[in-house]
């Protein structure tokens, strides 16, 4: 019966006729339809989470690591109010998240007359932080309305957007949309450089004899074609959010060590002819707010025409696909590259250098990518949050080998990493995820840790636990003259904690025992905990820039 098909309906339908098999989220009064029509079509797998945030940033994750679409379901209101961090979050690192939520009945809305979870002007709040916002205004336009949304996610470049579906219209009957019998989003094609620029940027190229490549998380796609470039005598760098796009083992990628905080790597700059950014902001976070002097001439490559000059002036700039960019160039100067023949010598010896002096810096944590790096899975995710460690090592110089394990706070927010990491841990497909937390970030989001037990996913979460915010306080030792007002943490004892949640649970009291210990809870399949000591293994050493003396 026709009645017996709805907007909810439709929803939910349109999800699988996108390819979504998974969404995150928390079923409340302003949903319920749309979620029951998920639930009746058993087609979709919902990840019930504990908060919206979290549930946010699973959906974020979850795209990270399986390179589609993100979906997430909260009420409108506060529930609506609750996700705007995570889709803060999804921007920043450009993650393709759909964010659904409710919104009060279309005779209600945006009178401010109090009905249940009554926004003032929350499209106008969720605008300001995707990509775009929408409300669907009639049953009729459902349809086109979450078509636009999903187009403008996945994009480029690609980041969150938020559709409103009052609550009247999902229980309002409609035909079923025959098109989504052969339904197909209309994306758009990748723009590709024209003949003329790539012959321009293919002469600037090879007048270059000492060039560095420098790729982003908008070069995803790039790795075969920066690897070319790395065989015809390049050497590289790549953003945070681009690790793995060609593997951190590579001699010719000095991976994340920009240069702050770092004088060998910026003397080195002084005697590079050519940078070649693509899909990178080259960000004031990596660069020390732009105060890394880069090598003067910086040609930049981006989909997005806004990031011309964004940041760092360049000589020359290609509006285009970086991944097709980039091979393009590569058949265009194969072969015809007059590299300086001391350049790769001396790339490599500031490549092994560098990274010698960075974990020489770190106290008795120093060896803790190369303990980890040994017992972890090849193929495992790499989920983080901001914490000290992850902020030197586990961005710096763990070695990872393609983008989709690399899953992180790109927009540096404390509490994410957990959330994140069991997004992608949903979307591992049979890999091993590893998730490293401080205990202040860890304690954030807690309460997800339920979700990861209740969704039984294979995750190992590494507690390094200092009992506080140790970032908060190398700030304000290098700022606030050692002042450490409000940065000590009380938090409940994390082996208990384990055993309430009922996983397994180990404990590093000493360095040398990091690896041996977290590969006891990589063996066990299903979510496990490590608490790292900090203070039993040693504080952590100041690092740059906090070990700098304050102007």
């Amino acid at each position: 019966m026709a009645g017996d098909y709805m907007v909810g309906d439709l929803v939910a339908e349109f999800l699988t006729a996108c390819g979504v098999t998974t969404v995150f989220g928390i079923a409340s009064v302003h949903n319920i339809p749309m979620l029951d029509a998920i639930g009746r079509r058993n087609a979709i797998r919902f990840v019930m989470t504990r908060g919206e945030l979290g549930g946010t940033h699973m959906a974020d994750g979850y795209a990270r690591a399986s390179g589609g679409l993100g979906v997430m379901f909260s009420s409108t209101g506060p529930g609506a109010a609750n996700a705007v961090g995570g889709l803060i979050e999804a921007r920043f690192a450009g993650s393709p998240v759909l964010h659904i939520t409710g919104q009060t009945s279309t005779r209600f809305v945006d009178r401010e007359m109090g009905t249940v979870h009554d926004p003032h002007d929350q499209l106008a709040m969720l605008r300001a932080v995707g990509k775009g916002a929408w409300r669907v205004r009639s049953a009729p336009q459902a349809l086109g309305v979450l078509t636009a949304a999903a187009v403008v996610a996945l994009t480029a470049p690609t980041g969150p957007v938020s559709v409103e579906v009052p609550i009247d219209i999902q229980r309002t009957p409609i035909e079923r949309p025959a098109m989504l019998d052969t339904f197909v989003l209309p994306l758009p094609p990748l723009r590709l450089p024209a003949a003329a620029e790539l012959d321009e940027l293919a002469s600037r190229v090879l007048a270059a004899k000492r060039p560095l490549l420098w790729l982003g998380s908008g070069a995803k796609a790039a790795g075969p074609a920066a690897r070319r470039l790395l065989d015809l005598g390049f050497g590289m760098l790549n953003s945070i959010n681009g690790k793995g796009i060609v593997s951190d083992a590579h001699p010719m990628n000095l991976g994340g060590l920009h240069g702050n905080g770092m004088p060998e790597v910026q003397a080195f700059y002084r005697g590079v002819d050519l940078l070649l950014a693509a899909g990178t902001r080259l960000r004031g976070q990596e660069t020390g707010d732009f105060s890394v002097k880069l090598p003067q001439n910086i040609i930049q490559i981006d989909v997005d025409p806004t990031a011309n000059g964004r940041t760092y002036a360049n000589s020359w700039f290609v509006c285009a696909d970086a991944a097709a960019t980039l091979a393009a160039l590569a058949e265009r100067i194969e072969g015809r590259m007059e590299i300086d023949p001391a350049f790769p010598a001396q790339f490599r010896a500031l490549r092994e250098q560098a990274r010698a002096d960075f974990l020489a810096t770190l106290g008795p944590y120093g060896s803790f990518p190369e303990q980890l790096a040994a017992v972890l899975p090849k193929d495992a995710i790499w989920a983080r949050d901001v914490t000290q460690n992850n902020t030197t090592w586990g961005n710096r110089v763990f070695p990872i080998d393609t983008p989709q394990q690399n899953v992180f706070p790109v927009g540096a927010g404390i509490g994410q990493g957990l959330s994140l990491g069991i997004g992608a841990a949903v979307a591992a497909n049979g890999r091993k995820t590893v998730v490293m937390t401080g205990d202040g970030g860890f304690f954030l989001n807690v309460g997800e840790l339920w979700t990861a037990t209740q969704e039984k996913l294979d995750v190992s979460i590494i507690v390094m636990n200092d009992r506080g915010y140790g970032v908060i306080k190398r700030i304000q030792d290098t700022f606030q003259h050692g002042r450490r007002f409000f940065a000590d943490l009380q938090g409940p004892d994390l082996g208990q904690l384990a055993g309430i949640a009922g996983i397994p649970f180990w404990k590093v009291e000493r360095g040398e025992d990091f690896g041996a210990t977290v590969a006891k809870s990589l063996a066990h399949v299903g979510p496990s905990m490590v608490e790292v000591d900090m203070t039993a293994v040693g504080e952590f050493p100041a690092y740059y820039p906090f070990n700098q003396r304050a102007a």
